[in-house]
């Protein structure tokens, strides 16, 4: 008798492949592309706004406020301006083919 292991192997290996939601999966990516928005309207924002005024001295920990003043902004704004989109879409793409 012949046995064939390759037949077992397929079967335990479909076994333990967790189960993918496709919508589940769609909502990470786009959190994603999100993200990536948001890194790249940070770094426009840091160019853009310059919030230093020479009329009062620099006070400590003005950068650590700015900083985080331009992450919030960068991550509500990330989703609207359509880099995001565009890699989704991108990507959803390079997924099928």
């Amino acid at each position: 008798m012949k046995l064939d292991p390759s037949a077992s192997l397929g079967a335990y290996q479909a076994s333990k492949t967790p189960m993918i939601d496709k919508h589940s999966s769609d909502e990470k990516l786009k959190e994603q592309t999100d993200a990536f928005e948001a890194i790249l309207l940070k770094f426009m924002l840091d160019t853009s706004l310059n919030l230093e005024n020479p009329l009062y001295p620099k006070q400590p920990g003005a950068d650590i406020y700015q900083s985080m003043y331009k992450d919030t902004l960068a991550n509500h704004l990330s989703g609207g301006f359509g880099y995001s989109q565009m890699l989704f879409d991108w990507l959803k793409e390079q997924q099928r083919g």
